[in-house]
C-alpha cells in the first residue's frame, strides 16, 4: 500500500457531493437508465466464461465444477458489494481506479488501471476467439479462417461502441435479455428432459449420470481446484456496474439494487445450469470446443435447437466484447486525466464517447487476431489465463480500497454509507487471500497456467518502467492531458 493510502484525511467529514469529482468524470452524458444498469449487472454475471468455458471445465473437473462456481461466486459478490459501497459514496466513471487514487494514492491507481486494461484487452481476445469458434459451428463458415471471423467481430463491436453510451446501453440491455431468456429456456428444457426421463445423447438423465461416471469428483478434487482460475474469469464483468454508474442519473439508488440481485443470479444461472448439465450428460460428453448447452440441445435430436443456442452464445461473446471496450475507454480516460495514461485516451468525441481508450483496447485485440492465426486451438485458454492476472489484481485493489475507505469512514473522516460490505474488514482480508490462492493455483497447470505466472515479473518490470516514465506528469496532476481533453471537447 502506498504512502498516500495512510495519510490523514481532512478533519471534517465529507459527503459524496463535497468530494471533488475525478477529472476523468467530466464531459460524460447521463444517458444510462435503471433498466440499462440492471441488465448490465445481469450481463456481467452471464458471459463467455459460462457459455463456452463450462464445457471444457466439465470435461476436466466433472460435476464438482458447480462447487467451484458457487465458491467463486460468493467472493465475486463480496468484491462487487465493496465496489457498490464506494459507488454510493462517490459515483465515478473511473470506478475503482478513481477510488484507488483517493485511497491508495496515484501508484495504486496506476497499477489498478493498467491491470484492468490487461484484463479487458486479453478478455477481448478471448471474446473474438469465442465468436470465431461459435461461428465455425455452422458449416457455411467452416472454410473461413478463424482469424478472419475474429477480425470481423471486432470491427462490428468497435463501430457500435463508438456511437454513443445510449447505444451501448441499449445493446447491452437486449444482449442481456437474450442471454437470460436463453438460459431460462434451456433450464426449462433440461428440467423437462430430467422429469420425463427423455433420452439425451443415448442415455437417460438423472442422478445416476453422476454416480455412474465417477461421482462429483471423477478425477479427484485437484482438477476442481485448478479450474478456479477460469471460473474467476467467468465472473470478470461484474465490476462493470461500478464503471457504468458514472453515466447514470441516480447511481446511489440504482447500483445497490443491481448489486444485491447478483447473488441469486449466480445461484440460479451458474450453479443451477452446471448442476443441470451434469445431470443430463456425463462430463466426458462435453468439450472446450463447443458450448455445453449446444452439446445437450444437439444431442436430443433437434439440430435447430443447437443452432439457436449457438446464436445466443455468439450474442453473449459480442456482449462481453462490447462491455470490455466500453469500460476500458472510461478507465483509460480517468488515468489519462491524472497523467498516468496516454494523453490521447483522454479525448472525447462529440457524442461524449472516450474514443481514444476504446481504440487502444481494440488495437490490442487485433494482436489477438494474430494469435488466432498462429494458435487457433489454444488461443482461448491462453488469453483466459493472462486475463485472470488482470482481474485478480483488479479485485484485490477493490478490496484494499474498501479497507481504507471503511477505516476512514469509521474514524468519522468520510460518510459511512448505509450500503455496506458484510463482516468488514474480515471479508476483505479473506477475499484477498482467496484471490491470491487462486493465482497460485495456476502453477498446477504446467501447459498454460505456469507459463502465465512467468509473465508476472515481466508485467511488473513493464509497470515499473512505465511509472518512471509518467510520474512527472502524474506529479503535475496530469494538467497537460486535461487541457488537451478540454480543448478537444470545446473544438467539437
Amino acid at each position: 500500500m502506498s504512502k498516500e493510502a495512510v495519510t490523514t484525511a481532512p478533519e471534517a467529514p465529507r459527503t459524496g457531493a463535497d468530494v471533488p469529482a475525478d477529472a476523468g468524470d467530466a464531459g460524460y452524458s447521463k444517458d444510462l437508465k435503471a433498466r440499462h444498469i440492471n441488465m448490465i449487472a445481469i450481463g456481467g454475471a452471464i458471459g463467455t466464461g459460462l457459455f463456452l468455458g463450462a464445457g471444457g471445465r466439465l470435461n476436466s473437473a466433472g460435476p464438482g465444477l458447480a462447487l467451484a462456481y458457487l465458491v467463486c461466486g460468493i467472493f465475486a459478490f463480496f468484491v462487487v458489494r465493496a465496489l457498490g459501497a464506494m459507488v454510493v459514496y462517490r459515483p465515478s466513471s473511473g470506478s475503482f481506479v478513481s477510488y484507488a487514487r483517493e485511497f491508495l494514492g496515484e501508484k495504486g491507481a496506476y497499477v489498478a488501471g493498467w491491470a484492468y486494461f490487461l484484463n479487458w484487452s486479453t478478455t477481448g481476445i478471448a471474446d473474438i476467439t469465442a465468436i470465431a469458434m461459435y461461428t465455425h459451428y455452422w458449416s457455411f463458415f467452416t472454410d473461413i479462417p478463424q482469424w478472419v471471423l475474429a477480425l470481423i467481430a471486432l470491427a462490428i463491436v468497435l463501430a457500435i461502441n463508438l456511437i454513443s453510451v445510449k447505444i451501448f446501453g441499449e445493446m447491452e440491455f437486449w444482449f442481456s435479455i437474450i442471454k437470460v431468456a436463453a438460459l431460462v429456456i434451456f433450464m426449462l428444457i433440461g428440467i423437462f428432459l430430467l422429469v420425463t426421463q427423455s433420452d439425451v445423447g443415448g442415455q437417460t438423465p438423472g442422478l445416476h449420470v453422476i454416480t455412474e461416471n465417477g461421482g462429483l469428483f471423477p478425477s479427484g478434487m485437484m482438477p476442481v481446484v485448478v479450474v478456479m482460475t477460469g471460473v474467476v474469469f467467468a465472473y470478470a464483468s461484474l465490476e462493470l456496474v461500478g464503471v457504468a454508474a458514472g453515466e447514470t442519473a441516480e447511481p446511489q439508488k440504482i447500483v445497490p439494487r443491481a448489486v444485491n440481485s447478483i447473488m441469486w443470479r449466480v445461484g440460479v444461472f451458474y450453479v443451477g445450469s452446471v448442476v443441470l448439465l451434469a445431470l443430463l450428460m456425463p462430463g466426458s460428453a462435453y468439450s472446450g470446443d463447443e458450448s455445453p448447452f449446444v452439446t445437450v440441445l444437439s444431442s436430443i435430436g433437434v439440430p435447430a435447437a443447437g443452432d439457436v443456442m449457438n446464436l445466443v452464445v455468439l450474442t453473449a461473446a459480442m456482449s462481453s466484447l462490447n462491455s470490455g471496450l466500453y469500460s476500458t475507454g472510461r478507465i483509460l480516460r480517468s488515468m489519462a486525466m491524472a497523467g498516468s495514461g496516454p494523453a490521447f485516451t483522454a479525448k472525447m468525441s462529440r457524442n461524449k464517447v472516450p474514443y481514444g481508450g476504446i481504440l487502444l483496447t481494440s488495437a490490442v485485440c487485433v494482436l489477438g487476431v494474430g494469435l488466432n492465426f498462429l494458435m487457433p486451438d489454444k488461443a482461448f485458454e491462453i488469453v483466459l489465463n493472462v486475463a485472470a492476472l488482470g482481474i485478480i489484481t483488479t479485485w484485490v485493489t477493490i478490496m484494499l480500497c474498501h479497507l481504507v475507505f471503511r477505516r476512514r469512514a469509521e474514524a468519522g473522516l468520510l460518510p459511512l454509507p448505509k450500503f455496506k460490505l458484510p463482516w468488514s474488514p474480515v471479508t476483505e482480508i479473506v477475499t484477498i487471500v482467496f484471490l491470491l490462492t487462486v493465482l497460485g493455483l495456476m502453477w498446477k497447470d504446467a501447459e498454460i497456467g505456469r507459463p502465465t505466472l512467468y509473465l508476472i515479473p515481466l508485467i511488473a518490470l513493464a509497470l515499473v518502467a512505465g511509472w518512471y516514465k509518467v510520474r512527472g506528469k502524474v506529479a503535475a496532476g496530469g494538467l497537460a492531458a486535461e487541457q488537451a481533453a478540454l480543448e478537444d471537447t470545446s473544438s467539437k
